[in-house]
C-alpha cells in the first residue's frame, strides 16, 4: 500500500484521542476519515501531516518511515479549514510559494502556477488580492498551492466547512474531479456523512478514538460493521452503480 498507518496512539494527558489506529491507502485514491467531533479524525491528519508526533505506532509513505520527520520534511501538503493563505500577496504568489524552496526559476513558478490557477478555474484572478475574492475562490487557491508542489501526499481538513451549502457541493465535484484528473492521493477529514460518501475512494469511520469501519463507501453503506455506524450513516438513500460509484442522494 501506498500510505500505511499501523498501530498509531494518540494521547493528551489521560484522555487517549486516538487508539491503536491501522489503515491503508492505495495510490492515487482518495480516502475519507469520518466521524462526529472529537472522534480523533483531525489529530490522525496531523499525525499524518507532522504537527503531531504519535505516542505509538508508525507511519509509511511510499515505502518511508516518515513518522518522526517534521512537516517541512514530509513529501505532504496540508489544506486546513482557514486556508493559511497570506493577505499581503496576490493569488498567483500565494499559489507559487512553494516553488521557492525548490529548484526553479520566477519565469518557471509563474508558468506552472498559471497552469495551476487554470485547473482550479482561477486564471482571471492571477494578480487579485486574496480580500478581492470569494470564500470559495480562495479555497481554490489554498488548493492549487498544496497540488503545485506535487506532493506524494495531499491532506484535507475540512476544507469545505466556512462555505455554503450549495458552493460545498460544487466544490465537491471540482475536487474530486481535479483529484482524479491529477491522479494525486489525498485523505480528506469530515464530519459530513454526505460529503465521505461522494468524495471517497475509500472510508474511514471512527468513533472515539477508534477505526470502527474502513471500505468503501457502498459497502460500508450497505454492510455497516454495527449499530453505531449504520445510524451514523441512516440520513439518506442512496442509489448506486454496479461498479460502486454514488448516483444519487434522496433525503428522507
Amino acid at each position: 500500500m501506498y500510505l500505511e498507518l499501523s498501530h498509531l496512539k494518540k494521547n493528551f494527558g489521560d484522555k487517549e484521542v486516538v487508539q491503536d489506529l491501522s489503515l491503508s491507502l492505495e495510490q492515487g485514491k482518495l480516502l475519507c476519515i469520518l466521524g462526529s467531533s472529537g472522534c480523533g479524525k483531525t489529530t490522525t491528519l496531523n499525525m499524518i501531516g507532522g504537527f503531531l508526533t504519535p505516542d505509538g505506532g508508525s507511519i509509511l509513505l511510499d515505502g518511508q518511515d516518515i513518522t518522526r520527520l517534521p512537516p517541512e520534511r514530509r513529501p505532504v501538503t496540508t489544506v486546513f479549514q482557514s486556508y493559511g493563505l497570506f493577505p499581503h500577496m496576490t493569488v498567483l504568489q500565494n499559489v507559487v510559494y512553494g516553488l521557492k524552496f525548490r529548484s526553479c526559476t520566477k519565469s518557471q513558478a509563474r508558468e506552472k502556477g498559471l497552469r495551476y490557477l487554470d485547473m482550479v478555474g482561477l486564471s482571471d484572478y492571477a494578480n487579485a488580492r486574496i480580500h478581492e475574492i470569494s470564500g470559495g475562490q480562495q479555497q481554490r487557491v489554498a488548493l492549487a498551492r498544496a497540488l503545485i508542489v506535487e506532493p506524494k501526499l495531499c491532506l484535507l481538513d475540512e476544507p469545505f466547512c466556512n462555505l455554503d451549502a450549495a458552493l460545498r457541493v460544487k466544490m465537491r465535484g471540482e475536487l474530486k474531479k481535479l483529484q482524479q484528473e491529477l491522479g494525486i492521493t489525498m485523505v480528506f477529514v469530515t464530519h459530513d456523512q454526505e460529503e465521505a460518501l461522494i468524495l471517497a475512494d475509500s472510508m474511514a469511520i471512527m468513533e472515539q478514538g477508534r477505526l470502527i469501519q474502513n471500505d468503501t463507501p457502498m459497502q460500508i453503506y450497505r454492510h455497516p460493521a454495527n449499530q453505531f455506524v449504520s445510524d451514523f450513516l441512516s440520513l439518506d438513500e442512496l442509489v448506486w452503480t454496479e461498479d460502486g460509484v454514488l448516483m444519487k442522494v434522496i433525503k428522507r
